[in-house]
């Protein structure tokens, strides 16, 4: 009798440890492509606005079910909602940490700047490095200048990596012409851009920069796949849905359909939805089946629905 007790105390500590221990990987199921090295990212990645405005017990739940439906990439910066992006996705990530890849950004050009956002962002999502370290919104020449320059925030990225704080490294674009002389005056791992339906048709805006990448072996990640376009100069900001959103998010589900599968069909590892919860979930569902070429009908579809707005890019 004692004997049987005893397993079974046993077998209650044992189901009891499985309950509490850390969440397991994310599921395998929902669709990945490759980065560099190895890695595996899947094709939808999370936005740190999408947490801004919420509580914490809400981003919590937000982070969780995410990271259990599959998405395994989460990138911040500094600059969403002052901080508030950090702070929340930090708290949310913390037991998921070793299990996702985790991309940040600096839009300082200085190094001191550069060092002191990185270890600010660093003691905020309660991690000794992040999986991929980015300059955020590169959008002009002086940009380059500045990052480039003796005592420039290259100096920084390239000397966090050196320290094993940063893996990766990479930029997000907002100038076609600034993007592609930093790829050639810098080894970067990867770029984000915007790879948009309507600044790509209309504004000329992505074909250059995903060339380039290629051409340079850099891996692809993609902003503003669901940006319809500007909001329409007449609607006043407390009159717009999406608030989080410089820019009209698309919100109908069949143009949405259409406008990631654009996207996605460019050569890319993955795209980064607007910061807007709702708009989030629509891509997480949409990504999740097969993502086939347009047709000549729906890039037509896509093509006239783009005229509706102005690009939120344009070369």
């Amino acid at each position: 009798m004692q004997r049987k007790i005893e397993c079974m105390d046993r077998r209650d500590f044992l189901l009891a440890s499985a309950a509490t221990a850390a969440p397991a990987a994310p599921k395998a199921s929902y669709p990945k492509r490759p980065y560099k090295a190895g890695v595996e990212l899947s094709v939808i990645g999370f936005g740190g606005i999408v947490v801004t405005g919420m509580s914490q017990p809400d981003a919590d739940k937000e982070v969780a079910a995410a990271f259990d439906r599959g998405i395994n990439y989460f990138d911040c910066a500094p600059s969403y909602a002052n901080g508030e992006a950090e702070l929340k996705l930090g708290e949310a990530l913390k037991p998921y940490r070793t299990k996702v890849f985790l991309a940040e950004k600096t839009q300082k050009r200085d190094a001191a700047g550069a060092r002191a956002e990185l270890e600010q962002s660093l003691r905020r999502f309660h991690t000794d490095h992040f999986d991929l370290f980015q300059f955020h919104a590169v959008g002009s020449m002086e940009d380059v200048d500045k990052i480039l320059a003796p005592g420039g925030a290259a100096e920084t990225i390239l000397k966090a990596k050196q320290e094993g704080k940063v893996r990766f490294l990479g930029f997000s674009a907002h100038h076609a012409e600034a993007a592609i002389r930093l790829m050639d005056a810098l080894a970067l791992d990867s770029v984000l851009f915007p790879v948009n339906f309507n600044a790509w048709e209309r504004g000329g805006f992505g074909p250059q920069i995903l060339a380039k990448a290629k051409a340079k072996g850099m891996a692809r990640l993609a902003l503003k796949a669901l940006a319809f376009g500007a909001w329409p100069k007449d609607l006043p900001r407390a009159q717009r849905a999406y608030p989080k959103c410089w820019y009209e998010p698309v919100a109908d589900k069949d143009l949405a359909a259409l406008a990631l599968r654009f996207a996605l069909n460019q050569e890319i590892t993955a795209a980064i939805p607007p910061g807007d919860e709702r708009i989030f979930r629509l891509a997480v569902d949409l990504a999740a089946g097969p993502q086939k070429r347009l047709s000549a009908a729906e890039l037509a579809t896509l093509k006239t629905r783009a005229a509706e707005r102005e690009p939120v890019f344009r070369a």
